[in-house]
């Protein structure tokens, strides 16, 4: 790739997950033992298996910039990394059974778009010889291994391609001998999140034909006949409440899973008496008011583990850093990811505009870009995507307004002009003066991005009843001389990106399918509206997979021959399920050539990513960034469940 520079996006939620993964003691008594923290309050660490029951664990955490997996002892805090694919920037589910290392990784491209990348690969502990479980063109999932470790369990999505949906994902439950891979036995369809009781019992989960979350079991044998599937699959816990993400203990009478009760606001770790068919409390009882996640239990069931958000008992544990280095897959590129929404490069590259949270009315924010220092604009407003003039250092545009809001909703342009040189200074608020630059009747106006000469803005307006792409002159808006139409239809055209040179701008639009406000793809106009053209990413046009794109955030590369935009084309690389927030899988990042060509991904983890900004100048030399304990936002714990399970609960 010849293009070189800096990314700085954002993530959906992780700014607050602040994970630590925590064990309670189980036996020998009934009483639960005092809540034990297995990690050291660095990033996010998250999905873990004990190795032993000495609280021994490997597990998910992300200190390097991208998830990737390590082992802890109870005697020693420091995690030690344990082999991890150098070109994945994915790793998730580890087990170690038998010396040997478990693994999900997304490292190996598929052979089509619209299909996950992630698949089930085995090492040495000590060392990596990675050997490929899940045969190519195949997907696999939150795999399990049996107690003896002859048998590996998966969620296998099989080899058809990603459908669209982000709920459950209907994969079915795999079984294979560890030494013979390629002998898979579907032992039931639709089902995820295997555990094994010993050799024999396999649980999972899926969502009930009630519409309950609910626990499942399976009875496995070696040479089990196909036919016998619909009589050997046993719904286990009861309807009323979600449970999710099972952890088998080694009795084969109870089973820990996360739930979701009707009237409780957060997901708590219980476990599940198979027999009594009754439901013990754990971490409810412990953290009330925290959400709890993905259960596991030591080999002896001595211990239970799960991860939740840490609190606030140190410093060190309750912030995290305005800016935060992302591992990036392309040596010349430099990947941050910014703690809001939005963000924006001023010309030199030093500091970065952004919306901090606009769905708590925090306005426009600055921040430099090593991390080192914040400064808030605007306060008390809702504001969303901005624009720094490519020309002058003191001025940036902005959105006012609700975001995903109607045509007709009324959202301003707005020209934000303040004193560089209070940026010196240790003052929080810098003070600025705004001035609109469209009319309040006109409706959704939003989106400017400003042309490299600073003279004009192109942006996008619903004054028409349809959300089209406009132009008009960057100090006066439409006060000043008269605003010229660029695009004109019965779609939506959002999210202009000028090019640096001028002569194009990108954006995306749904033109191509105008019925349907899931599919926009990337068109380039010039300025003038002449030349409008698609940019088919996925496939070449009139193929099925071309009209299935979700494009949105385009921007260009210093150089202009570069596109970076956020996309679908990756499906999903794990259970939504198990995750907190609203799970988007059109959140990653992807880079093409401006003629189609090169198309290269840059992110794929179980966030969704998004908001991009190139910047356009020389290679930044921001040096060292400052991640200091004392430089950050306070780590607030405050996610939600997807939304698709809290409307659930509330539909029942």
């Amino acid at each position: 790739m010849e293009s070189i520079g800096t990314i700085v996006f954002s993530t959906v939620g992780r700014s607050h997950y602040g994970f630590d993964l925590f064990s309670v003691k189980l036996e020998p008594t009934s009483t639960l033992g005092p809540e034990h923290r297995l990690t050291d309050a660095v990033s996010i660490n998250f999905n873990a298996q004990f190795v032993d029951d000495d609280q021994t664990i490997v597990f998910i955490s992300e200190r390097t910039g991208s998830p990737r997996i390590y082992l802890s002892r109870s005697a020693f805090p420091t995690p030690k990394p344990l082999p991890s694919v150098p070109t994945s920037l994915f790793h998730d589910r580890p087990i170690i059974r038998n010396d040997r290392l478990y693994f999900i990784s997304a490292h190996e491209q598929p052979d089509r778009p619209f299909k996950s990348w992630s698949a089930l690969y085995s090492s040495r502990v000590n060392e990596l010889d990675l050997t490929r479980l899940t045969p190519y063109g195949t997907v696999d999932y939150s795999p399990a291994i049996s107690q003896s470790g002859n048998f590996v369990a998966v969620a296998s999505y099989g080899s058809r391609p990603w459908s669209g949906e982000f709920h459950e994902l209907r994969t079915d439950i795999v079984v294979f001998p560890e030494s013979e891979p390629n002998n898979r036995v579907t032992l039931c369809e639709r089902g995820g999140w295997p555990t094994w009781s010993g050799d024999s019992v396999i649980y999972f989960h899926r969502q009930a034909d009630d519409g309950w979350w609910s626990i499942f079991r399976v009875d496995f044998q070696e040479n089990i006949d196909l036919s016998e599937l619909s009589s050997i699959v046993t719904r286990v816990t009861p309807p009323g409440l979600h449970c999710f993400t099972p952890a088998a203990m080694h009795e084969g009478k109870r089973i820990a899973v996360a739930t979701r009760r009707r009237d409780k606001k957060f997901r708590h770790i219980e476990i599940f008496d198979t027999e009594s068919k009754t439901f013990c409390p754990v971490t409810e009882t412990l953290n009330p008011n925290f959400h709890h996640y993905n259960p596991f239990v030591s080999p002896g069931s001595r211990f239970l583990g799960y991860h939740r958000f840490r609190g606030e008992s140190t410093q060190r544990e309750s912030t995290i850093p305005y800016i935060d280095p992302v591992m990036s897959p392309i040596k010349q590129l430099r990947m941050l990811r910014v703690n809001g929404s939005f963000p924006s490069f001023s010309p030199s590259g030093d500091l970065i505009v952004f919306n901090h949270d606009f769905d708590a009315n925090s306005g426009v924010k600055i921040v430099r870009s090593d991390g080192s220092k914040r400064w808030t604009l605007l306060k008390g407003c809702t504001a969303f995507y901005n624009s720094w003039s490519p020309v002058e250092a003191h001025v940036i545009y902005t959105s006012l307004g609700p975001i995903f809001q109607s045509a007709k909703a009324t959202v301003q342009l707005a020209r934000i002009k303040f004193d560089p040189l209070e940026l010196g200074s240790d003052r929080e608020d810098i003070e600025c003066d705004v001035q609109i630059l469209t009319r309040e009747e006109t409706g959704n106006n939003a989106f400017p991005s400003c042309s490299p000469d600073g003279k004009s803005l192109v942006f996008r307006s619903g004054r028409s009843g349809h959300k089209n792409l406009y132009i008009v002159d960057a100090v006066q808006g439409e006060f000043g001389r008269d605003l010229r139409r660029l695009t004109d239809g019965q779609w939506i055209d959002t999210m202009p990106s000028w090019s640096p040179k001028g002569d194009l701008i990108a954006f995306s639009s749904n033109r191509h399918t105008p019925d349907k406000d899931d599919s926009f793809g990337i068109y380039v106009i010039k300025p003038d509206g002449s030349d409008l053209r698609r940019i088919h990413v996925a496939g070449s046009e009139g193929s099925v997979e071309v009209d299935r794109e979700r494009i949105n955030h385009v921007c260009f590369s210093r150089d202009g021959k570069w596109l970076l935009f956020t996309a679908n084309l990756g499906g999903v690389t794990g259970e939504p399920v198990s995750w907190p927030n609203q799970f988007q899988p059109y959140g990653d990042l992807y880079v093409i050539r401006l003629d189609g060509s090169g198309l290269r991904r840059l992110t794929w983890n179980g966030y969704e990513n998004g908001t991009p900004a190139w910047h356009s100048g020389e290679e930044l030399d921001m040096g060292r960034l400052y991640l200091v304990s004392e430089v950050g936002d306070k780590l607030k714990g405050e996610f939600e469940e997807p939304l698709w399970i809290s409307c659930d609960i509330e539909g029942f």
